[in-house]
């Protein structure tokens, strides 16, 4: 069986909120449907498409904009690039008109409330997240295309092996340095001498030149830097019914005492010029956080870190390096991004990153460890520390559900942010401070742990709203 192969750009993909599994991943499930379409010259002779919606993605798939996900994918929108201010008019008109342009070509009958079922008690056996195209074409023929949403934005197809190809179209392909788990990842290091992010970027030479990965994570930390931004500078309240209030502007503005800065380099030179103690750096720190979420959950542009659930974890942990720690420097932060990648892939091919497989200890736990690792490494520590970091911040998240209110990535996801964020900092600086030799627990160890954990976990606590917060808090919303 050949060993998978994830790129950091698999790990950290742009997108739109609020979750890249129920979101972004069917989202990306219908750009791929379509693509099969004009491959086989089979698109102009389409007359329907039905989208059937299956286990979690049925059960939170309203508060998580599945259903408007999928109307922009079988559009040919792309979630990169399409204008997130607009997704409100395109899916109006949509359920306006009842039609469609598939690909943005080709129209056909579409309503959205008669053309997306919700099969609410109906689950597919290979993953929670499924969702299946039924077409209609002329002459009479159907055919059903059935997907899956595996986390972290990545899709496959029925019958397609796993990790085949990453959402961001990056083919498979031999490394220099094939890492399966953190035992490999520790001896590769060892024999070749190579910090963690540095065996990464041979590794990516698989794919691209060293000058296009560099412009490639650069880019990905500007559209985390302008999520974090935009969500420290916008009020009001998030959609969706729950009236949750936004909390990251108010924060700034008082931890500001008032001022107000239109560029970034201006507003990171005031928050560091008011020190770093303890309660100030704590502060930003969630500051950031929120600022992420916040947008995610406004159908904002994210990137999934390594999901769209836990956005804002690797973003405020990076924030607080550029910021408090002088990292803000193009080759630091590039070193953070491509650390926390190889720590996100790790669990992604020997565990889970999806809250539907193994609840949010998949989501924030996971990102947490991937942060902690990246501090950890751009702060000086050794490779085994490093992999202690990561270990220790995974450690304390084991066991945590996924049990979002109203089927919303709000209540308690935005606020879990800001622990993963200071949790890990925290395993970061534990690490830095003690002798890996003797760790009683490795980074695999917790792994596998994690693992077990999601299987034994009820599927109430697995990103359904049936249990929890989701079903122990009162709330009234409005009829979809």
């Amino acid at each position: 069986m050949a060993q998978e192969s994830i790129s950091v750009f698999d790990i950290f993909k742009i997108g739109v909120g609020p979750s890249s599994s129920h979101t972004l991943g069917p989202w990306r499930a219908a750009l791929r449907f379509l693509q099969e379409l004009e491959t086989a010259s089979r698109l102009d002779a389409v007359e329907r498409v039905g989208v059937l919606l299956y286990g979690s993605l049925a059960k939170t798939g309203h508060g998580h904009g599945t259903d408007i996900a999928v109307q922009l994918g079988l559009s040919g929108d792309d979630p990169v690039t399409f204008d997130v201010n607009n997704i409100n008019a395109k899916v109006n008109d949509i359920r306006r008109m009842k039609k469609l342009l598939l690909n943005g070509r080709h129209e056909i009958d579409f309503d959205p409330l008669e053309d997306i079922e919700f099969l609410y008690e109906e689950s597919l056996p290979f993953h929670p997240n499924a969702l299946t195209f039924l077409v209609s074409f002329s002459g009479g023929e159907q055919q059903a295309f059935t997907w899956y949403s595996t986390g972290g934005g990545f899709v496959v197809k029925e019958g397609e092996q796993a990790g085949v190809a990453g959402t961001a179209g990056i083919a498979s392909a031999e490394l220099p340095f094939p890492v399966d788990n953190a035992r490999q990842l520790l001896q590769w290091c060892i024999k070749t001498g190579y910090s963690i992010s540095e065996l990464v970027m041979e590794n990516e030479q698989a794919w691209r030149s060293e000058a296009a990965t560099r412009e490639g994570v650069l880019h990905i930390w500007e559209v985390m830097r302008d999520c974090i931004f935009r969500g420290c500078h916008t009020t009001g309240e998030l959609p969706g019914g729950l009236r949750v209030a936004r909390r990251a502007a108010a924060l700034n503005k008082k931890l500001l005492q008032g001022r107000t800065y239109h560029d970034f380099d201006s507003w990171i030179a005031a928050i560091r010029g008011g020190g770093n103690h303890f309660a100030y750096t704590l502060d930003w720190v969630s500051c950031f956080a929120l600022a992420v979420n916040e947008e995610n959950a406004s159908f904002g542009r994210v990137v999934t870190a390594p999901t769209n659930g836990a956005a804002g974890v690797i973003p405020a942990v990076l924030q607080y390096y550029i910021t408090f720690c002088d990292g803000y420097q193009p080759a630091k932060i590039i070193q953070f991004l491509l650390t926390a990648s190889e720590i996100g892939s790790i669990f992604k091919k020997r565990s889970t990153i999806s809250a539907a497989m193994g609840g949010c200890q998949a989501e924030i736990g996971v990102s947490s460890a991937m942060a902690a690792a990246a501090l950890t490494e751009c702060l000086g520590g050794a490779q085994r520390q490093v992999l202690m970091a990561a270990e220790i911040a995974m450690e304390h998240h084991l066991g945590l559900t996924c049990d979002p209110i109203g089927g919303l990535v709000q209540v308690p996801c935005i606020e879990r942010n800001t622990m993963g964020a200071i949790k890990a900092i925290t395993a970061s600086q534990l690490a830095l401070q003690s002798n890996p030799e003797l760790a009683k627990v490795s980074l695999d160890a917790v792994v596998k742990t994690m693992w077990e954990t999601a299987l034994d976990m009820n599927s109430k606590y697995k990103e359904t709203s049936d249990g929890g917060l989701a079903v122990n808090i009162p709330i009234s919303l409005p009829e979809c």
